[in-house]
């Protein structure tokens, strides 16, 4: 699913105004942090660990194209095939032929989001194969044809009594049930008959290893290596910055990942894939397929500034930290990826004319670039993507602004940048917007500033601006001082 601008404020302010949501906001997002903060205690320098994470990701870039055709190399001599897959039409349409030519009627897939950004599951199902997603808060997103609300936890939002509702609908279950756990062991009951006759999975991967040709997977429910390890054809989809050079490289990454991402030491399932089995073992599939998928990213990664972007290793550590997605959620963003994530990635994929709702919905607080465990710049970014909007048909996509936020634009340059006609206007706005403040918050306010109150609360400014208060207490201060000095004397 992606999103018009005027879906995006729709759905904001209906996830702002969910009782359900806002409680497991104020909740959730916080918890991860503190287990974050507390998990990266165990490096004797925590900031020299991000560092080295960062000199990972960037050095990986920087050798982008070698380390590809050293993985492609190594995997094929361990028998895997590998397909370089265009767009994700390309990618669909590979996937499909394999199952075509397989006889394929049903696959299951591990949670990935990179099928989410191909919409794998649509191009199976249109062409008559039926596909059920193992991981839990994806297979619940997936009945609710709904997009996930966190990266870690889909369908964490998900009140039980609905969840009980669709798996009554759709034969999970039998009877209504309020019990979380007896509503996961009829999932795992339920999958664990598809995993039984299972001739095909698909997952994404966390990391691929060009030294050895090996895939990484690091998972909570075990439910990728069920997708992995039960079917005889396993396609793996890899988007082609998950390249690491060494296996080294991916056991540091593997370490801040866990970490950054649920505060875990390590997840509890951690798998290397290298080739398909081999004749005396006993488990893994008899072919191993793997799509490297473009999509986009070779025209990200030929841009020097955009570049960046393609270091993210999906930990959602910025996610967490984000204002504004502990606001509104998962789903405004509309897609596989939310919060700074998404406001860094969606855009460089899908264009910047039809994504300017995401980097637009931005405080530029920071938080999420401290935040990351590879050293990605967020606000740097999304200033960068404004400024190309704003350059109107020099843009990358040609998107430019209306000429009636041009004219707003210059006019707070020419207010900011003359001090005087600065303390004016404050002065006018502070006394202006008195008489709309209820409880000391400002919700709604005159024009040309009533659009703006539409998605935003103000605290009531004081009467004073800090200048002339810090003044009032300085001169204060001072007299104070005298009198203290007259009375000594």
């Amino acid at each position: 699913m992606k999103i018009t601008p005027e879906q995006f404020r729709e759905i904001s302010a209906e996830e702002m105004a969910d009782k359900d949501t806002q409680s497991l906001l104020k909740r959730l997002p916080e918890t991860l942090v503190t287990l974050r903060k507390t998990s990266f205690n165990d490096y004797s320098d925590p900031d020299a660990a991000r560092r080295a994470g960062a000199g990972i990701r960037a050095g990986a870039l920087e050798k982008l194209p070698h380390l590809l055709e050293t993985f492609e190399k190594k995997a094929i001599e361990k028998g895997a095939t590998v397909f370089w897959a265009k767009d994700a039409q390309a990618a669909n349409q590979h996937i499909v032929r394999i199952a075509e030519e397989n006889n394929i009627s049903y696959i299951t897939k591990g949670k990935s989001m990179v099928t989410e950004e191909l919409g794998l599951n649509d191009a199976l199902m249109a062409n008559d194969i039926d596909v059920f997603e193992s991981d839990l808060g994806e297979f619940i997103t997936q009945l609710l044809e709904s997009p996930p609300f966190h990266i870690l936890g889909p369908a964490l939002n998900i009140p039980v009594a609905r969840i009980s509702d669709i798996f009554l609908q759709k034969g999970i279950i039998d009877t209504p049930e309020k019990d979380p756990a007896k509503l996961g062991l009829a999932v795992r009951r339920f999958l664990r008959a598809k995993f039984q006759h299972l001739q095909m999975g698909v997952t994404g991967v966390n990391m691929a290893i060009a030294e050895t040709g090996s895939l990484m997977n690091v998972e909570n429910e075990g439910n990728i290596r069920m997708s992995k390890s039960c079917p005889r054809i396993q396609v793996v989809v890899m988007s082609l910055e998950k390249i690491v050079p060494t296996i080294t490289d991916a056991l540091f990454l593997l370490r801040l990942l866990c970490r950054s991402a649920g505060g875990q030491d390590l997840g509890s399932y951690v798998s290397f894939d290298t080739g398909p089995k081999k004749q005396d073992e006993i488990d893994g599939p008899e072919q191993l397929h793997i799509v490297i998928l473009d999509n986009g990213r070779s025209r990200i990664y030929r841009d020097p500034v955009l570049r960046e972007v393609l270091r993210c290793i999906r930990c959602g550590a910025c996610i967490n930290i984000c204002p504004v997605y502990r606001k509104i959620g998962g789903y405004p963003y509309g897609w596989a990826y939310s919060g700074p994530m998404g406001q860094i990635l969606t855009p460089s994929l899908l264009g910047l004319d039809r994504t300017r709702h995401l980097y637009g919905a931005c405080t530029l607080c920071g938080k999420c670039k401290d935040a990351c465990p590879v050293g990605i710049d967020h606000p740097k970014l999304i200033l960068n993507y404004r400024h190309r909007n704003a350059l109107a048909d020099k843009t990358l996509n040609g998107a430019g602004v209306s000429w009636k936020q041009n004219a707003v634009d210059l006019a707070c340059a020419h207010i900011a940048a003359h001090p005087w006609l600065w303390n004016i206007v404050g002065a006018s706005l502070r006394k202006g917007l008195k008489p709309y403040a209820h409880e000391n918050v400002i919700r709604k306010g005159p024009a040309p500033l009533s659009d703006w109150f539409k998605y935003r609360d103000l605290p009531l400014p004081p009467s004073a601006s800090f200048h002339s208060q810090w003044d009032r207490m300085q001169t204060s201060h001072s007299a104070k001082i005298r009198q203290t000095k007259g009375l000594q004397k």
